[in-house]
């Protein structure tokens, strides 16, 4: 079994995180995964802090191994959640769309390693010297807030910017996507999008559906316009709000046109008005199956990957 220095530190099994999805990576699904032996995420998104304690207190009583909630730095609420992760002494903090400085003090004083997710190495030397326990590098083939760097670029730049352990991000699916990570430096992965196929994944039916259907251009980046892309499912909505963000929409409008969209994809599978957040490795998802099998099938083919490798490197 592969082992790392993330699962000495954190406490876990395998080296593999679950991405803290907004209103897809709730209490239930993240203890799944911390029970499959991964570190499961709960993600804050752009909710209340109520709901956060709410969700952490559903995966408390599912589990008893190390879990983690990503702040969404760009919520109206991140004040009040980044107080909440600290009254919790939640074991992990991820964090991502933004700077987590004005938080880093609080957090590592409440016991918490925080693990922030960086774009650039310039991301990656600030929270070094903030006091980040690793990082985790996210390229642009992920779902949700990208950046313009692909993974296969980002990782080796990352690990050369800093000491501390990375975790590889965007575009991993399989063995095959988490032995490259591991070659390029990394010494865990984030998986966001093969847990929305999870049965513990409590997204629309709908939406699962999408997943397991998609192809391999089943994707597409908006929000460019306003400095914050997002990459989803080629939907109705995502077209529309294509259209408009280079049609001449005023700033306001635009950003208004994509207030809830993300909740009517999860919850009720609106295809003409919901944002179906998505990574463009989903055309490589097509069952649905249990976290802990899905964790336990990326580190077995990760394995057989890298085995088949030495018998023909010499």
């Amino acid at each position: 079994m592969i082992q790392s220095p993330i699962c000495e530190m954190l406490g876990i099994r395998y080296p593999v995180f679950q991405g803290g999805m907004a209103w897809i990576a709730d209490g239930k699904l993240a203890a799944a995964v911390s029970e499959g032996g991964g570190l499961g995420i709960i993600g804050a998104g752009n909710a209340p802090a109520s709901y956060v304690r709410e969700q952490i207190k559903i995966l408390k009583s599912l589990t008893n191994q190390p879990f983690g909630v990503n702040v969404m730095l760009l919520s109206p609420f991140a004040d009040d959640v980044a107080q909440v992760l600290a009254e919790e002494k939640v074991p992990v903090v991820t964090t991502g769309a933004g700077n987590p400085s004005r938080y880093m003090k609080l957090w590592l004083e409440a016991g918490c390693k925080v693990i922030p997710i960086v774009p650039s190495v310039a991301m990656a030397k600030l929270v070094t010297r903030l006091g980040a326990a690793a990082v985790i590098a996210e390229g642009g083939e992920s779902g949700g807030h990208v950046g313009e760097l692909t993974t296969m670029v980002l990782i080796p730049l990352i690990r050369d910017a800093t000491h501390l352990p990375v975790i590889a991000a965007g575009g991993i699916a399989d063995g095959r996507g988490a032995a490259a990570a591991f070659m390029l430096g990394a010494c865990g992965v984030q998986l966001g999008t093969r847990f929305l196929s999870a049965e513990e994944c409590s997204i629309h039916p709908t939406y699962k559906e999408k997943i397991i259907g998609a192809n391999d251009l089943c994707t597409m980046v908006t929000g460019k316009r306003l400095g914050h892309p997002v990459r989803s499912l080629r939907t109705q909505f995502a077209r529309n709000y294509s259209k408009a963000e280079y049609g001449g929409m005023p700033d306001a409008e635009l950003e208004n046109l994509a207030v809830g969209a993300l909740r009517l994809a999860v919850q009720e599978g609106d295809l003409k008005n919901g944002c179906f957040l998505s990574g463009q490795c989903a055309a490589m998802v097509r069952k649905v199956e249990p976290a802990a099998d899905i964790i336990r099938d990326v580190m077995d083919g990760c394995e057989e990957v890298l085995k088949g490798a030495s018998a023909w490197v010499k």
